[in-house]
């Protein structure tokens, strides 16, 4: 009989469990998760179990309120009141672009975070609330939406500041050039409202720390957070291939070659499949 493996697992393969399947998708504990690769020790228990007092207390507070079972726009203000109010929670001014804000434990701690990450903790409590809530991946900043009897409403996560139909239109405005699109053409809004899945959530932030580390030029953190990419994403050849790029970064020619090379049987007509192979070639050439 083979010995058991007793080894726990790595910071990859316990995400990989966490997101193997979109029925009862943990959110909180994915997100809670991407720290992980910077702080091995962490004990998302203890990530958890915090944001469950924060709900603890929401509860107590809303009770002295006697809006416990109110309305959806009482218990939203009664929300806001307690997150933003009293525990202070809001935008790190200061370095936006810090990595600590997209990791949960240290938003908790500063509460200081990016939309994302602040809007993930929101979401958690609201839910406690019986609200139905949701992310929304809106183009340039990740906004929350909580759907009411009649309509819906879409918050600011930095702020709880509902967004009036004009407010999200000039948004998306000044978002076109960098989506590729002219102001002439015809999208509804409704089209960029749309709930993100948690999948899409993680994804999100994810891709955030991406950009974090290429700008820094910080190679290794960046392949850390390509592998959580592709597992994510399984069927997103373009994450495939960065992550290609990323090994590729730091001379680690086999898996760079997998990476390329399974990215070109997938996408075989992709616009930079001739770079793509062109450095493949390069690259099975130096081994």
């Amino acid at each position: 009989m083979p010995p058991l493996n007793l080894l726990p697992p790595t910071p990859l393969e316990y995400f990989a469990s966490l997101v193997q399947s979109d029925r009862d998708f943990p959110l909180l504990e994915a997100a809670a998760s991407l720290a992980h690769d910077e702080y091995p020790e962490l004990d998302l228990q203890q990530v958890l179990s915090e944001v469950d007092r924060l709900h603890a207390r929401l509860r107590q507070r809303q009770a002295g309120r006697g809006i416990t079972a109110g309305s959806v726009l009482e218990r939203i203000q009664g929300l806001n009141r307690f997150f933003y109010g009293e525990l202070g929670f809001a935008v790190n001014r200061n370095d936006y672009y810090d990595p600590e804000n997209s990791y949960l434990h240290q938003v908790l701690q500063t509460r200081r975070g990016i939309p994302i990450s602040i809007g993930v903790l929101w979401l958690e409590l609201a839910r406690g609330l019986g609200l139905d809530a949701h992310g929304v991946s809106f183009p340039g900043h990740f906004m929350l939406k909580v759907l009411l009897p009649q309509g819906q409403v879409i918050l600011d996560p930095l702020t709880g500041r509902s967004f009036s139909s004009e407010d999200l239109a000039q948004q998306l405005q000044g978002q076109l050039p960098r989506l590729a699109l002219y102001s002439d053409e015809t999208l509804p809004l409704g089209l960029f409202l749309q709930s993100a899945t948690p999948r899409e959530t993680i994804a999100r932030m994810l891709r955030n720390l991406k950009e974090i580390f290429r700008v820094q030029g910080d190679a290794p953190r960046a392949l850390a957070v390509q592998q959580r990419l592709v597992v994510v994403l399984p069927q997103d050849w373009g994450e495939l291939r960065d992550r290609g790029w990323a090994h590729d970064a730091l001379g680690q020619a086999q898996p760079a070659m997998a990476d390329l090379q399974a990215y070109l049987e997938h996408n075989p007509q992709a616009p930079d499949a001739r770079e793509v192979g062109l450095r493949l070639q390069q690259l099975r050439a130096q081994t």
